[in-house]
């Protein structure tokens, strides 16, 4: 439990938006800094990330921010209509 708590603060970065199923942030928090200064947590890095399965990879597009010159463009299609003839 204390585990899956964690691993859903690491994901969210909210301590204090901690769901009341899990316990108390400061609980979690204390738990937390424990096992990293215990180096717990690097021991789970460096087993989690010896072979890691690249199978099922995501991409949460509320993080992919578009480059500064990206959005808003001035300026007409860039495409341009082949000149390989047309298969039906």
């Amino acid at each position: 439990m204390m585990l899956n708590t964690m691993l859903w603060v690491a994901r969210s970065g909210a301590w204090r938006d901690l769901s009341e199923h899990y316990g108390s942030w400061k609980t979690v928090y204390t738990g937390f800094r424990r096992w990293q200064i215990a180096g717990i947590w690097d021991e789970t890095l460096k087993h989690v990330s010896v072979s890691p399965d690249f199978e099922h990879i995501m991409i949460d597009a509320t993080i992919v921010r578009v480059h500064q010159h990206g959005s808003g463009a001035i300026g007409g299609s860039n495409s341009r209509q082949s000149d390989a003839p047309e298969m039906e």
